[in-house]
């Protein structure tokens, strides 16, 4: 991944305040290895390069962990009621990637979260951010950023299994 596109996703988030505020409350959960991803950046981003004025409507917000302490789909439930109750007009998803490959039948157990993002479709997608304690982004992009900012759908190599 370029350090400047992870740059430049950055500085796109940042200037989001609700992109921002939904960073915040998922910090406030305080998960293992948690980031936010999928649509909630690809929209971010193709809105930004598209020249959009309103941003798209994305379905919902995929939060995403990894806690092999604690298995239980019960937890992640309970993670977007926690989420609903601080931004109630936002579609959360709360998954742990550790228990992800039983869902899907993926064979082996994910590694990490990132683990996890491999096995996701499409390459734009599988990009993630999280805010530390010091309100600085990071960004986890296991197949880099070069499709997201090219706006091209590419298939992962899970995808293409």
């Amino acid at each position: 991944m370029t350090e400047e596109l992870s740059k430049q996703l950055c500085l796109l988030v940042q200037k989001d305040l609700w992109r921002m505020e939904v960073l915040r409350a998922t910090r406030t959960l305080n998960l293992p290895d948690a980031w936010v991803g999928g649509g909630f950046i690809r929209s971010c981003i193709w809105d930004h390069l598209a020249k959009y004025e309103k941003p798209t409507l994305i379905d919902d917000v995929d939060v995403v962990y990894f806690d092999t302490q604690d298995m239980d789909e019960e937890s992640e439930k309970k993670y977007d009621a926690v989420l609903r109750d601080l931004l109630p007009n936002v579609v959360w998803s709360c998954k742990n990637q550790a228990r992800m490959h039983l869902k899907f039948g993926a064979g082996k157990p994910y590694q990490s979260t990132e683990d996890g993002l491999r096995h996701w479709l499409e390459t734009p997608t599988a990009t993630a951010v999280r805010l530390d304690k010091n309100d600085k982004l990071h960004v986890l992009a296991p197949f880099g950023l070069e499709d997201l900012f090219a706006m091209r759908l590419v298939p992962t190599p899970y995808a293409l299994r």
